[in-house]
């Protein structure tokens, strides 16, 4: 039975690239493993930050789009991205960190059985750092070395994915019958329902978990808000064998999309939240040495030839290097 691996990486929006760069990586401690430019419209830069390999299942990326209202948040949207630490101790490291950067932060509570702190981005962006003390599954990254950040609290990898949907019955159903997740619980928090949902080996980094609002308007996307999640498989032949199953289903999708860095697929749940399946390789080790990853603009092959109008046309961008 096809199975995912866990999740891929998680892509966001923000209005600025700098901004977003200082916070994920000198607040939050990840590498900036890509530096590089939406491949559908190159005028923008797409950010990739990682653990300190750039491993799958540690992504979050972010497309830049200057002219973007803020987020109206609502329903039918993927309203929440967490992120994996190893113990209940991190958290409050953590915590102390959030109130000496001034990033707005809630208190610790539990999820799901496991201890959770919620946190906004400058632009809103709905965060969460996820425990793994008590968890079992896929395993996470290697965190990237940051002279203040510990290592045994630095981050390492992609936590649950919150899906917030008017219609909960469609998105089940595509989840667990074409997508092969399988049911793990339900839980309270925020004054409301979550079913959780996991697909390969479990734990966090292989879950999504889904509330149901009906009293809610529809979500309006912007700076702050998830442009889709990618679920993880090994090989472009899983992506090939994945298209089938979605046809089989009558599922519409991309068909077979060649980033450069992995293979993808595209498509929208019931709700029209859009969901990827990306491969893993071949990785983002292959057009920059792996130590002097995302230092430099990197292209696609089929854009290299307009690499001095695209420069042109993005602002540089200053980095701080992990130690």
């Amino acid at each position: 039975m096809l199975q995912f691996t866990g999740l891929h990486h998680v892509s966001a929006i923000t209005k600025s690239a700098q901004q977003n760069l200082d916070f994920y990586t000198n607040v939050l401690g990840f590498r900036l493993v890509k530096k590089t430019v939406n491949q559908d419209s190159p005028s923008m830069y797409h950010l990739f930050y990682a653990d300190g390999e750039g491993s799958p299942g540690t992504e979050m990326t972010f497309f830049e789009i200057p002219v973007v209202g803020q987020t109206h948040e609502g329903t039918n949207s993927i309203s929440t991205t967490s992120f994996r630490v190893l113990t209940d101790e991190a958290l409050h490291f953590w915590k102390e960190r959030f109130e000496q950067f001034d990033v707005a932060h809630e208190d610790i509570t539990e999820r799901a059985g496991r201890q959770t702190l919620r946190f906004r981005d400058p632009e809103k962006q709905r965060l969460m750092l996820v425990s793994d003390e008590h968890d079992e599954g896929v395993a996470g990254g290697i965190p990237w070395k940051v002279a203040d950040i510990p290592e045994s609290f630095a981050i390492y990898g992609l936590g649950p994915s919150y899906f917030t949907v008017a219609n909960a019955k469609a998105t089940d159903a595509l989840l667990t019958t074409v997508l092969h997740f399988r049911e793990a619980g339900t839980y309270e928090a925020d004054g409301t329902s979550y079913k959780v949902y996991e697909t390969g080996e479990g734990g966090s980094g292989a879950e999504i978990h889904v509330e149901h609002r009906e009293d809610l308007p529809v979500e309006r996307a912007g700076r702050g808000s998830v442009h889709h999640i990618a679920l993880r498989v090994s090989t472009e032949e899983d992506i090939y064998a994945w298209i089938e199953r979605l046809e089989q289903f009558g599922v519409r999708n991309s068909g077979f999309v060649d980033r450069f860095y992995f293979k993808s697929i595209y498509m929208q749940d019931p709700n029209g939240l859009t969901i990827e399946i990306a491969s893993d390789g071949p990785g983002f080790a292959i057009d920059e040495p792996e130590d002097t990853l995302g230092e430099a603009l990197s292209l696609p092959p089929f854009l290299e030839n307009d690499r001095a109008i695209i420069e042109a046309n993005l602002k540089p961008l200053h980095t701080k290097r992990g130690e």
